[in-house]
């Protein structure tokens, strides 16, 4: 708690975001623990070689959940999928950075991908912005969706790419309507647009994440007109991204 120097009285202070660590190497967790408390934002809340017992009931409540592709000797893709269906915000991080794994982690559902190798900074910054449902795309990350060739690319309206662009550039949906000088709903229009266009391409596309992912791999938006977490970029609106 902290002084209100207006008030007199006292503030409450920001909640800090819940991160949970899966890995079954505990050098691993401690490493990541303390990049993780470099940033006061971040408190670490549980860690754990299995995903099941690191989230069971009981204990504390994880806004994000940072897990290891490969588990006592198996990728497990599949639990990516459980999690992120059931709602989580995963962030797989991994030795295994070929671009097939990595697409097929955000095919997945994860929020993004992190290769071990990318250090403090990366591993910092993409958790908050996964916590705050914002992109964020590391150079492993970057490489392979930039690097993807597959095929279905729908064809989006210059409207339709304007309207991610500044969703992904952490805008609310409210905030990228009054840039457009359009009703949020319209907005809401032209995203579900884009999402559908996708899915009927067989390239679905149900979370923020991964729709940024398909619209960097067809050249619609680049890796660089995204900012960093916190940041607010070039428009000077932003927002949450909901």
């Amino acid at each position: 708690m902290g002084a209100d120097p207006v008030a007199g009285g006292m503030i409450p202070e920001e909640p800090r975001i819940a991160v949970a660590i899966v890995d079954d190497h505990p050098v691993v967790i401690e490493g990541i623990r303390s990049w993780l408390a470099t940033e006061p934002r971040l408190a670490v809340v549980a860690t754990g070689e299995d995903p099941d017992e690191v989230l069971a009931a009981g204990q504390p409540p994880a806004d994000v959940i940072l897990l290891d592709l490969r588990l006592h000797g198996r990728m497990v893709i599949d639990k990516v999928a459980e999690l992120s269906g059931s709602g989580r915000r995963v962030v797989v991080y991994s030795e295994h950075s070929d671009s097939d794994t990595i697409l097929a982690v955000l095919d997945a559902g994860a929020v993004a991908f992190l290769a071990k190798h990318e250090g403090r900074e990366h591993c910092v910054d993409t958790v908050l912005a996964a916590a705050s449902d914002r992109p964020y795309v590391p150079p492993a990350l970057a490489g392979a969706i930039v690097g993807d060739r597959r095929t279905g690319r729908p064809v989006l309206s210059d409207k339709e790419r304007e309207a991610l662009l500044l969703w992904f550039q952490s805008m609310s949906k409210a905030s990228v309507a009054r840039r457009m000088s359009i009703s949020e709903h319209t907005v809401k229009q032209y995203i579900d647009r884009a999402r559908i266009k996708y899915a009927r391409a067989g390239r679905a596309a149900p979370t923020k994440a991964a729709l940024l992912a398909r619209a960097i791999e067809d050249g619609l938006v680049r890796a660089d007109e995204i900012g960093r977490p916190g940041d607010t970029g070039r428009i000077g609106d932003t927002g949450p991204g909901r």
